[in-house]
């Protein structure tokens, strides 16, 4: 090779023929398999043609209910469908997610952060419960006005837990008051086993593992 030769780095990174090639018999076996694969997706999915306003659930102990539901919120956002965000406990901090939405979005996204932050930290057992109430009826509020496509309630599952609303409301109101085409997003863990049973989609974030407990504490970008 001359003093000016230099290898080809497209060459170079290309995976021999051996690995990439296959047979015509490969080839047909595998279109044959994907075709049969598409025409029961298609079978399947003209039976799939309802539409409703969906309760959906993110529980479990694993990380990521919240992201998932601010995830939702921003499709609806991005689709130009009015939502709404009632957050009951994570009120006191200035998450990244309120801040893009009241800041860029707020003709479209209603955000009300209702609550104080977590049980331990306001160690008012008084005030948890009142404003756990005055966010629940907000989300009432918020979910009854029907230009709301989605609504979410972020951390409500705690509040629930420690018994700041009343299940038997909550549940009552969901099934008979929800407006048909509404989806509403219930976060947080411990999600009672009476929500569970009357969502129509249920998720559990299990957690494999987590830096917090290696001493790493809740970073920006990550968890708020």
């Amino acid at each position: 090779m001359g003093p000016n030769s230099r290898s080809d780095p497209v060459s170079d990174q290309t995976t021999s023929s051996s690995e990439t090639d296959i047979s015509d018999e490969e080839a047909a076996r595998h279109a044959s398999k994907m075709a049969k694969k598409k025409a029961a997706r298609d079978r399947m999915m003209k039976t799939k043609d309802g539409e409703k306003g969906l309760i959906i659930v993110h529980t479990g102990p694993g990380k990521g209910k919240s992201s998932s539901g601010f995830g939702m919120i921003m499709r609806c956002i991005a689709h130009g469908m009015p939502s709404a965000v009632v957050q009951f406990i994570k009120g006191a901090w200035q998450t990244g997610e309120r801040t893009l939405i009241e800041e860029n979005f707020s003709d479209l996204c209603q955000f009300y952060a209702m609550g104080e932050g977590f049980t331990w930290e306001t160690q008012d057992k008084a005030r948890d419960i009142a404003a756990a109430r005055a966010g629940w009826e907000k989300a009432k509020e918020m979910i009854l006005d029907e230009k709301n496509t989605m609504v979410l309630l972020d951390e409500i599952n705690i509040a629930l837990r420690y018994e700041y609303l009343d299940l038997q409301e909550v549940l009552e109101f969901l099934v008979e008051h929800k407006p048909p085409m509404t989806h509403v997003v219930l976060t947080g863990r411990n999600a009672k086993e009476e929500l569970i049973e009357i969502a129509d989609l249920v998720t559990e974030m299990a957690q494999v593992k987590h830096p917090f407990r290696a001493g790493i504490k809740a970073q920006k970008g990550v968890e708020f």
